[in-house]
């Protein structure tokens, strides 16, 4: 996990989700969330949450979130913000059976790239969660790298190319090069997969959505979301694409929402 813990040594998640196209994202793995999260006060862990920007505003809503995250620097800012959180791998929680109402893998599951390490991830979700208690475990999708090269114009960049066929033949990403905009190593999802590897974790399936959907390739994207109202036409009509099988490998991001039986 070394190139994992060394790329967000030297990134600010907060500013990507912040920014561009994470400004979508994060709208809409708000609404995600408060779709299926029980009432407040909750206890919501909050695995792999970075310095807490998910975990922050789910206190401001009331919920009680608990963070882990491996990079040390985000633990500790998480800390500073008046967030209950410590550094740790989420194969191996530190917290005790059945303790909190629902689970965040907004990102673990990018950075595990053997499937045995993913499920192990998912079952240690399943075991802190109450009975009925839900996961909500994000995946970038297999093709996001291609259609990420074809917005920005990555394909005629020769050092992307072996990526960028690797990606689509494995889902598996590597940077060698260490460039930042090439992100850093992690898995790729097929929508089938996840929803496989959570039910392999002893999930019941209870919905997988597209997180950004199309929405995220509209023309002047941040012009659009700067304005009000076209802002709101987006995402009405990425919500309503949000289930669409035929559409969810367009989307970045999708997430699964598991229950624990």
């Amino acid at each position: 996990m070394g190139h994992v813990t060394a790329h967000y040594e030297g990134v600010s998640e907060e500013t990507r989700l912040l920014t561009g196209f994470g400004m979508l994202e994060f709208a809409r793995s708000q609404e995600i969330l408060l779709r299926y999260l029980p009432p407040a006060p909750a206890v919501v862990l909050d695995v792999g949450g970075a310095s807490g920007i998910y975990s922050s505003w789910l206190a401001s809503l009331g919920y009680q979130p608990r963070l882990l995250d491996l990079v040390h620097k985000h633990a500790v800012a998480a800390h500073a913000a008046g967030i209950a959180s410590v550094q740790g791998d989420a194969r191996s929680l530190p917290y005790r059976d059945a303790c909190c109402d629902a689970i965040m893998l907004m990102g673990p599951l990018y950075h595990l790239t053997e499937r045995k390490c993913r499920v192990a991830a998912l079952a240690e979700a399943r075991r802190v969660l109450r009975p009925g208690g839900l996961v909500f475990a994000a995946a970038i999708c297999r093709y996001a790298s291609l259609m990420a090269a074809l917005v920005l114009g990555l394909p005629d960049d020769p050092q992307f190319e072996p990526i960028l066929r690797r990606n689509l033949d494995e889902g598996q990403h590597r940077n060698p090069g260490g460039n930042p905009l090439y992100f850093t190593t992690a898995y790729l999802h097929l929508p089938s997969q996840l929803c496989d590897e959570i039910k392999e974790a002893g999930f019941a399936i209870e919905d997988l959505l597209a997180v950004e959907g199309p929405g995220w390739l509209a023309r002047n994207f941040e012009q659009v979301w700067a304005d009000e109202l076209q802002r709101k036409r987006l995402l009405d009509l990425t919500r309503r694409v949000q289930n669409e099988p035929a559409l969810l490998g367009v989307s970045p991001h999708v997430m699964a929402v598991g229950r624990r039986p």
